[in-house]
């Protein structure tokens, strides 16, 4: 397989196409963005890590049968995936009151919440990615009733397997987005990563963040706690 032109750039990764049709090759980038990028920095060895996280949790969740768009890591930075049709849609899972949740509703940050809250945000960054509900994803065609039922359950399923792989290694898992699309068949399947970038990672002892809002807050350099992560992700 060889990589041809590129596809898209977003913030974090570009797509490539391949010399094998339903094939696209993906390249972390190393930039770090956050308030919908109104803040921008290049941060060296971002890309490789996430790249790495996302390869060792999307192999970890497919030992659990949940099926993803990921093949395999080619690099450091690389990854091939199955070319998929993307909804525009993010979800995310709040397992813990923390960022907008807890700014939103006024629960304190940090306090469990009693079951997983799922909500539904459009991707749409002109409109800064506004929350909606079922009806909203209805209305605008983003998905179907049963695709609705399917991703939700598909989602909690994910949730579950997440939860006690990073209880494996000492670590919270707050709150997190998921991204979704179809393969040609038309079977749903989890995309985009799974990384420090799009989860919140607490430790269980220290409740210190492993994740990008350190980066969001000027708290400090988020490569050693990427790279925490990764290390204790590798000790499984």
């Amino acid at each position: 397989m060889e990589k041809r032109g590129l596809l898209y750039e977003g913030k974090a990764k570009q797509l490539f196409e391949t010399t094998e049709p339903d094939v696209l090759w993906v390249t972390y980038k190393n930039q770090a963005t956050a308030g919908n990028g109104a803040k921008k920095e290049t941060i060296a060895g971002k890309g490789q890590l996430n790249n790495q996280i996302t390869s060792l949790i999307f192999e970890k969740l497919k030992d659990k049968g949940i099926p993803s768009h990921f093949i395999k890591q080619l690099s450091d930075t690389d990854q091939a995936i199955k070319k998929v049709s993307m909804f525009d849609l993010e979800v995310v899972v709040r397992n813990v009151a923390a960022g907008s949740f807890s700014k939103r509703l006024g629960v304190e940050e940090g306090s469990d919440l009693p079951f997983p809250v799922l909500e539904f945000y459009l991707k749409n960054d002109d409109l800064n990615d506004p929350l909606i509900t079922d009806e909203h994803v209805l209305v605008l065609g983003l998905a179907s009733a049963d695709e609705i039922r399917d991703l939700k359950e598909k989602t909690r399923q994910i949730n579950d397997a997440l939860i006690n792989l990073f209880r494996k290694i000492n670590i919270r898992l707050v709150d997190f987005k998921l991204e979704f699309g179809k393969t040609s068949a038309g079977a749903i399947v989890l995309a985009d990563e799974i990384s420090p970038d799009t989860c919140r990672l607490w430790d269980l002892n220290t409740n210190n963040r492993l994740d990008k809002d350190v980066f969001r807050k000027d708290l400090g350099d988020i490569i050693p706690l990427y790279q925490e992560v990764l290390d204790r992700l590798t000790q499984l």
